[in-house]
């Protein structure tokens, strides 16, 4: 099984903050973040490493000599304006990027802060989504008529493939054309497999991202309903996208990817919260784009190995290695709370917590996992 690495565009109107949001997610400066229209021209691309406490715990209970979270990759997209389906702005070029991803960050701003420009000159978070989501799906509409067109007569001729996009396109059209993400439309199992393939830009999966200022980060946290922007959006979201909304504040995330990690926990008891919103936008991309995580533990190391949702084991054993997939044997499993309840693997087996597991076993998020296998020369 080849290893899975997947990635999130991160798009939004321009001067949302998407680049500052970038650079703090992947420490880096590659994303100019600047107060105009169009600062991002070029997708940049950085790999991020997805937030896991038990990494620590294990770590810890196995005196590893270092430790190996897990990493998706997030791009950075130009941002985009009204009219892109007709090639207003980077129109183009910004709907080929978020093509090329498999989920998209959308990221609006929730904060008022007069010295910076909003492109449309005042804060509404809910209208830019309908802007984004309008251009999506206008450059949608007009890819499903062309496909229209190319298929008919094939159809017509008695090709079943063929026969079969027309219908679903047929069924697509009006739902488009309602204003509707593809991704909302109702089909059978067969229907949504077949859709898959027309590689639409309103059929990827999207998360939303709230960006507060500093000042109203701890408090919108705690009662994310209090901030009428975020209120909005995430009443929005679910109405019509069947998507969750993450609060963060970007500009204090950039500011902790400067810091060590005492001293950004210092600082975000200082605002008075626990942990970042985007440690938590992080974690439900990771989810969002189907993956999950097992572990392994030892003196070497402790790591997060990355799979796709409803992987078994020999497919999660070939992550490390293709021999391990190829020479499967059987796979040494704990839960990761009942390892940590236990203390140590010795005791989960003592406590018969640590089981045997075969080729058929569904991989569970949080497995404590060592291979048994055996390739023959």
């Amino acid at each position: 099984m080849r290893r899975v690495m997947l990635q999130a565009g991160i798009v939004g109107l321009p001067n949302v903050g998407k680049s500052t949001l970038f650079n703090a997610v992947t420490r880096s400066r590659k994303a100019e973040a600047a107060n105009y229209p169009f600062c991002t021209i070029d997708p940049n691309v950085g790999m991020v490493e997805v937030p896991d406490a038990r990494l620590a715990v294990l770590a810890e209970m196995s005196k590893s000599e270092r430790v190996v979270p897990a990493a998706i990759e997030f791009v950075d997209i130009a941002g985009l304006v009204k009219g892109a389906a007709e090639g207003a702005g980077l129109g183009n070029k910004f709907l080929s990027n978020i093509r090329e991803t498999d989920a998209i960050v959308q990221v609006v701003r929730c904060f008022e802060n007069d010295d910076i420009i909003h492109e449309l000159g005042s804060v509404d978070p809910v209208r830019d989504i309908e802007i984004i989501n309008a251009e999506l799906i206008l450059a949608d509409l007009a890819a499903m008529e062309k496909r229209k067109e190319s298929r008919i007569k094939k159809a017509r001729g008695g090709d079943k493939e063929a026969k079969a996009e027309v219908a679903l396109i047929e069924k697509l059209l009006p739902h488009l054309d309602a204003g509707h993400p593809a991704i909302t439309l109702e089909l059978s199992e067969d229907e949504r497999k077949l859709l898959q393939s027309f590689f639409l830009l309103s059929n990827k999966k999207s998360i939303f991202a709230c960006n507060v200022s500093e000042d109203e980060l701890a408090e919108t946290l705690q009662n994310p309903d209090g901030n009428p922007f975020v209120a909005a959006v995430r009443q929005y979201v679910a109405e019509h996208h069947h998507a969750e909304a993450i609060v963060i504040s970007a500009r204090i995330e950039e500011e902790l990817s400067e810091l060590d990690p005492e001293e950004a926990r210092e600082y975000l008891r200082d605002i008075g919260v626990e942990d970042s919103g985007v440690s938590d936008l992080i974690r439900a991309v990771y989810h969002l784009l189907g993956l999950r995580t097992y572990l392994t533990t030892g003196v070497k190391e402790t790591k997060a190995w990355t799979i796709p949702a409803g992987a078994k084991a020999p497919q999660a054993a070939g992550v490390i290695h293709t021999d391990f997939e190829r020479g499967f044997i059987a796979a040494q499993v704990v839960a990761y709370d009942d390892l940590v309840a236990c203390g140590s693997l010795q005791k989960a087996k003592e406590n018969a917590k640590l089981r045997i597991e075969g080729k058929e076993y569904v991989m569970k998020d949080g497995d404590v996992v060592e291979f048994r296998f055996n390739v023959s020369k």
